[in-house]
């Protein structure tokens, strides 16, 4: 393979990133955690200053969402993030149990590599500074090219705020030369601890195939299951909310809804009253030849587009208030983008016999994509409840709230996060909402209580 200039630059510069992130993270380390604790705080205050300012700049380049929306991104990337966080010990010993003799010393990892997804950049550069510098890391961000400059400002203003608070240079920098060659340099090598995978699945899977430990997230397909016994006004209310939040473009958005066919004509006409469009046969095929590449996977077209942005383009005459559009389906497959991720707001929607077809339908729905995910219950039935915990493979149950919001830890007190583990059974290597605590090593100390001869005693049964 000919290498171009731009590459060869890029190389370059990802090796010196990896560099001084290497030596100030070898100075980091030393830094006590009330100074690590200070300089994380400082960083969310900047950051949530600029809020606006790197909300606008991302809508301007990527085209994806909507402003106001990354504005309230932006803060709980910063503030929400932080306050979760600020308490947290991470430095030297962080617990030390004198009754049982043992104690934990938290360890950095060392030099984390971050991808940053185009469609939320900047609150993604935000969070992972934040929870990387908390566990005493360094990071090097690798920004998607379709929002580089945005991109670049936010590292421009938490690289300026840590060092203001008393960071090292190179504790937080990132990739200005772009390219796929820097990425996969900064991926593969060895003075890299841990790649913290935010984006498409070609780049997730190309860290995981780097040889380089990763941390990431996964595709969403999440169902919503509005339940026979559902506050039905609100659980609309609740979708809508959601899937229309930044136009979609959270991966722990609705993806379809599910509703018990009792309910079905009052679920259908609260959904007419707040917004939602239902197509027809025709225009829904429509629509669907715009949803999807030939390869199967999501357009980048209609990403993050409203929905009378979508109709425009499948030629779709819809009233001008229109906030979701919906396609009645009953079939699955990888083939039908309805009951796939759609990063815009278009749900697909099944009705259900009952209760117990429409836990299969939410299952299979979740095994056609979207596994160890997430999916929301609309319910006041804590039966319902407790048997999707215990059956569904989801690592994210959500009960009565928005689910792009509820999944990030915004409306409810799940861990503030933007990276959603999906666990092994999604392909990755945590199931968490990802936070400091994943970012670091924990060392054991352990005191000697019990002698060799006590081991030796005989049991209470007699056998040694």
């Amino acid at each position: 393979m000919t290498l171009s200039d731009p590459d060869l630059q890029s190389i370059q510069q990802a090796r010196t990133l990896i560099n001084n992130a290497k030596q100030a993270q070898l100075q980091f380390a030393k830094f006590s955690q009330e100074k690590i604790d200070g300089i994380v705080k400082h960083i969310a205050n900047e950051a949530a200053e600029h809020a606006g300012e790197l909300a606008k700049l991302a809508h301007e380049e990527t085209g994806f969402g909507n402003w106001q929306d990354k504005v309230l991104k932006n803060i709980f990337a910063s503030k929400k993030v932080y306050e979760y966080i600020k308490d947290l010990k991470t430095i030297g010993i962080i617990h030390d149990d004198l009754q049982n003799k043992v104690m934990s010393v938290g360890v950095p990892l060392g030099v984390i590599t971050a991808l940053v997804p185009s469609t939320n950049p900047t609150s993604t550069i935000i969070y992972k500074t934040l929870i990387a510098l908390k566990a005493g890391n360094a990071i090097i961000f690798s920004p998607h090219p379709g929002a580089q400059q945005c991109s670049l400002r936010t590292l421009e203003i938490v690289k300026n705020a840590a060092q203001q608070a008393g960071a090292p240079a190179g504790i937080v920098d990132g990739l200005s030369k772009m390219t796929l060659e820097g990425t996969t340099t900064l991926m593969r090598s060895k003075d890299v601890s841990l790649i913290l995978a935010t984006g498409g699945e070609g780049m997730v899977r190309a860290a995981y195939g780097s040889g380089t430990p990763t941390i990431s997230g996964g595709p969403g397909n999440n169902p919503a299951f509005i339940e026979r016994s559902a506050n039905i006004k609100q659980a609309v209310s609740d979708i809508i909310a959601s899937k229309t939040f930044d136009n979609g473009v959270i991966c722990a958005s609705e993806q379809s809804i599910i509703v018990e066919k009792s309910i079905y004509q009052d679920v259908h006409r609260e959904l007419l009253a707040q917004g939602a469009y239902f197509m027809n046969d025709e225009e829904s095929a429509r629509l669907a030849s715009i949803l999807l590449r030939p390869n199967g996977m999501i357009n980048p077209e209609i990403v993050g587009k409203n929905a009378l942005y979508l109709s425009e383009q499948a030629r779709l005459n819809v009233p001008y208030n229109t906030q979701v559009l919906i396609s009645l389906q009953n079939s699955v497959s990888r083939q039908n983008p309805y009951a796939r991720e759609k990063l815009c707001p278009v749900l697909g929607m099944y009705i259900e016999e009952d209760y117990s077809c429409a836990s299969k339908r939410a299952l299979e729905l979740l095994t056609n994509e979207g596994l160890g995910h997430t999916l929301v219950i609309h319910t006041q039935n804590q039966e319902v409840v407790r048997e999707f915990a215990l059956q569904k493979p989801v690592h994210r149950i959500l009960i009565n709230t928005p689910s792009a919001l509820g999944a990030i830890g915004a409306t409810t007190n799940l861990v503030p996060s933007l990276t959603l583990g999906c666990g092994a059974i999604g392909g990755g290597s945590s199931s968490d909402n990802v936070g400091p605590m994943n970012l670091l090593n924990i060392r054991k100390v352990g005191y000697g209580v019990r002698s060799v001869d006590d081991l030796r005693q005989p049991t209470q049964n007699g056998h040694k």
